[in-house]
């Protein structure tokens, strides 16, 4: 070993995993992480609900939600600097905070990733079918997602092949994973490109011109409507926060995770002003036929603005979002893999979650877990009711802002002594975690308050209170209850016995 990876294991306190060190660099971890946020599917899914809050103000929107997020990510590349580790928040946040706080980081990344995970999958057999109705020009293919053992049967087929492809190792995932997001960016910058061609053209649907003040976000005209797509566009940047959990397995993990982390974030931020503003300049925001605004486009703006703007090569959008999807769903198992690996092997789980698989040197029982985890949530709700699918979906806005808000004030508290040790050190780590952080936070209380309305969502609720919030405060009241069950089983974890605050953390 030598003297730099001794100093730094000496530094971190923390231990390795048994995970394949140096297997994925720079560039692979940007591909992964653009993959887990999935710009095709989430574009189409966001967009018009977005629109549907701030209309022609939705850049705004995206700039609005793009600075906490680049915000917390550079709070996330010093903590990874400082300490490389694959439970990222858990392992953070119980170094800065103490072991209860840093385990309900990790419950609020792993709950959020269990539960899009079925989203992800749900998402990809709709356009599964779909394409299929595309391929045969028959269009009732596309109604077979509505036959309900049929489509939990594939979303397991789904749900499944993504856990292979995972439980192979970083190699696998990543060599998959270019394939995938390369087809679906160049099919969106197609898009993008033949949208304002009709517009130069004069064949738009509702030609647009692009203004300076769609990019003010002082020109939102409530709060509530300026909260709301701020929650939305939180959503669709999600996901960076991947590069951090693949720390253990990258090449210089001290550096190039919190780098793809920025990377990645700015890489998106341009995808999604380039897409956003091609759809605005093209079908304007109106709430009737091919307008952004309409309420029925809403579901999926590619699905009604593909044809029109693509011509015959609609179809390529439809396979870009089943394999944005598909991409998504594989690569998003990264996250809650390793988290539940670092607390088994923290022993704020049972050890069986530390188990790695000896051929592919990746999370075997945590990657298993996690697929059994997601496939349950996804027969369980879509049985019972798809409604409460959908509104947890919609609650996931508040799992987010909870454990990046945790994450981002633990790196301002673990570094409180060195922050005002010059300019660097004050901005980031200190001043841009605690924006961020305190943004996200009130994005979570007010998350909160306002889906506690049954407006909120799909309209559903219990007893006057709004599905979406039972939902999402019930997640996190199940990641106490779990708590306490593993302080009762293994109290060392909670005693801070074994990964303790401050520099000296890891005591096996």
């Amino acid at each position: 070993m030598s003297t730099r990876d001794t100093a730094a294991k000496t530094t971190t306190g923390l231990s390795e995993k048994g995970l394949k060190a140096g297997s994925v660099g720079l560039i692979g971890a940007v591909v992964i992480g653009i993959s887990c946020i999935a710009p095709a599917y989430t574009l189409t899914a966001a967009l018009g609900p977005t629109v549907s809050e701030v209309g022609v103000h939705l850049p705004a929107i995206f700039l609005v939600g793009f600075i906490p997020m680049l915000l917390v990510a550079l709070g996330y590349r010093e903590l990874n600097n400082a300490m490389p580790d694959a439970g990222t928040s858990f392992t953070w946040a119980s170094r800065a905070f103490g072991p209860w706080l840093g385990w309900m980081g990790g419950w609020g990344l792993i709950a959020a990733t269990i539960i899009v995970l079925s989203n992800l999958a749900a998402v990809a057999v709709d356009f599964f079918y779909l394409m299929l109705a595309q391929i045969f020009s028959n269009p009732s293919l596309a109604d077979l997602t509505t036959v309900l053992p049929l489509n939990i049967a594939t979303t397991l087929v789904f749900i499944a092949g993504a856990c292979w492809i995972s439980y192979r190792g970083m190699e696998t995932t990543k060599t998959f994973q270019y394939v995938l997001v390369a087809f679906q960016l160049l099919v969106l910058g197609w898009f993008a490109i033949a949208a304002f061609a009709h517009v130069a053209n004069g064949t738009a649907f509702d030609a647009t011109a692009i203004q300076a003040d769609w990019f003010n976000p002082f020109a939102v005209e409530s709060f509530s409507q300026f909260a709301a797509g701020v929650s939305l566009s939180i959503f669709i940047f999600w996901g960076w926060d991947v590069t951090l959990t693949m720390n253990e397995e990258t090449k210089d993990p001290e550096k190039t995770p919190g780098r793809a982390a920025t990377v990645t974030v700015v890489v998106i931020m341009v995808i999604y002003m380039t897409v956003s503003l091609a759809t605005l300049a093209f079908a304007g925001i109106g709430t009737e036929g091919l307008g952004a605004g309409n309420p029925e486009n809403q579901g999926s703006i590619f699905a009604v603005l593909a044809g029109p703007v693509m011509g015959p090569f609609a179809i390529l959008m439809s396979l870009a979002i089943l394999s944005s999807s598909a991409a998504s769903l594989q690569s998003t198992f990264v996250s809650p893999a390793r988290t539940l690996l670092s607390m088994g092997h923290y022993k704020a789980l049972p050890q069986s979650f530390s188990k790695i698989s000896p051929t592919y040197k990746s999370p075997s029982y945590a990657t298993i877990a996690a697929a059994i985890a997601a496939a349950a949530f996804y027969v369980v709700t879509r049985t019972l009711s798809e409604n409460a699918l959908w509104d947890t979906i919609t609650a996931l806005g508040m799992m987010i802002c909870f454990y990046y808000g945790i994450t981002a004030l633990a790196c301002v508290w673990y570094f409180r002594a060195e922050a005002f040790h010059g300019i660097r050190s004050f901005f980031f780590k200190f001043l841009a975690p605690l924006v961020g952080g305190v943004i996200l936070l009130v994005m979570f209380f007010k998350t909160a308050y306002d889906s506690m309305d049954p407006a909120y969502g799909s309209g559903s609720n219990i007893a006057g209170v709004g599905l979406v919030f039972i939902l999402g405060a019930g997640v996190i009241l199940l990641g106490a209850v779990l708590m306490l069950i593993m302080n009762w089983r293994h109290p060392e974890f909670f005693k801070g016995k074994v990964l303790r605050r401050g520099s000296q953390a890891y005591n096996p």
